[in-house]
């Protein structure tokens, strides 16, 4: 077989540097127009594919951008990665995941952050973490490494974030199963250790004191974001007396969600008809459980384009402070194609707070439902 040809090799076909050759598969401006005609070609008649690392390496940077992502299971994962890839495909920059597992996020290790360090392989980082990890994030940031943060954050931010209107969404949730005559309406929690459950906690007591209703601690449980705290919220709450058990139950997850679904089949409760339910995240499956589930619908690909856009923009603009071009940060977020970051450095991290949607299916019911006595005892 022939040898692949390098960037070496094209240098020396064209008679020119390696950097004159990374400046033209780069697209930069200024190379003699006869000259970057002869490169192309040569390119193109030995069939060179760059390598997006050497190129970054001749030009001075690196043309991969990381994603680092908890785990690859995670159900809104792949329409996070769905955004960010249509945005990367329109520049010149490929991509490279990293996963930081359970162990890691728990224990406090940061072998993920040091191998990001110490190899210097992309030119920045959009982080997908939860809460307490973003500590993994910020030790970049106080490297000079640029970063963005997806879907949770500090209390304050520490560093530019996009993510959804928790409080919001879940203040819509709540207030629709108001607006269907339920009175006694159950929230199971996501852990309050993250930014995020603690601002759909408010959005449902805030629902709750627009109508003159008192939080009741014995309709809120804490679950875990997972089916199984899920299904535990919904025996703890259908174990009450008749009379204190929730009409309905808007739970802080999709998948805590669907551990109600899965404890009303076994108990043979009617939803919605005996109990409503409300979820949050607008994963792709809870258009295909039955009930369709109803619930807050967070724009998770959109996430993923902003934060792409706005991390570019950080690189180009560290870029330009190497070039001695004005110092700071630019906000610019009027062309919805393009994010550009542009303020004094001694500003806020820049935080976007995208508006969430309610998508109404069958779980809510259309009315309020029908008496709780029809429900069985449930026994622990």
């Amino acid at each position: 077989m022939a040898r692949k040809r390098t960037i070496d090799d094209i240098a020396r076909l064209a008679g020119v540097s390696k950097t004159t050759v990374s400046r033209v598969l780069n697209n930069k401006p200024d190379v003699d127009p006869n000259t970057r005609e002869r490169i192309l070609r040569i390119v193109k008649e030995e069939g060179f594919v760059p390598s997006a690392t050497a190129a970054g390496l001749a030009g001075g940077r690196s043309h991969l951008l990381g994603v680092l992502v908890p785990s690859f299971t995670w159900p809104m994962i792949p329409d996070i990665v769905c955004g960010i890839a249509e945005t990367i495909g329109n520049t010149a920059y490929e991509l490279v995941l990293y996963s930081l597992n359970d162990k890691t996020r728990e224990n406090g290790e940061g072998d993920i952050i040091d191998h990001i360090l110490s190899t210097n392989l992309v030119a920045g980082i959009l982080a997908v973490l939860p809460g307490q990890s973003s500590k993994f994030v910020i030790r970049l940031h106080q490297h000079g490494f640029p970063v963005v943060l997806i879907d949770d954050q500090d209390d304050p931010p520490l560093v530019p974030w996009i993510g959804a209107d928790n409080q919001c969404g879940a203040y819509d949730a709540v207030k629709h199963l108001l607006a269907l005559g339920h009175r006694r309406i159950a929230h199971i929690q996501g852990p309050m250790k993250y930014v995020c459950s603690r601002e759909r906690y408010e959005g449902y007591c805030q629902a709750l004191r627009e109508h003159g209703i008192p939080v009741d601690p014995a309709l809120v449980v804490e679950g875990a974001f997972d089916t199984v705290s899920g299904r535990d919220a919904a025996q703890t709450f259908l174990s009450l007396p008749e009379d204190q058990r929730p009409t309905a139950i808007f739970a802080g997850s999709d998948l805590m969600a669907y551990g109600v679904l899965a404890f009303a089949e076994e108990q043979g409760i009617d939803i919605p008809g005996q109990l409503a339910l409300v979820g949050f995240d607008a994963i792709g499956s809870s258009a295909l459980v039955r009930p369709a589930l109803t619930t807050v619908k967070q724009p998770f690909e959109e996430m993923g384009q902003r934060g792409i856009e706005v991390l570019l923009s950080i690189i180009e603009h560290s870029d330009q402070q190497r070039m001695n071009v004005r110092p700071g940060y630019t906000r610019d977020f009027m062309s919805p194609s393009r994010a550009r970051v542009d303020e004094p450095a001694n500003a806020p991290p820049l935080r976007i707070q995208l508006a969430t949607s309610l998508v109404v299916r069958a779980s809510c019911g259309m009315q309020q439902r029908s008496p709780f006595s029809s429900i069985k005892s449930i026994s622990r």
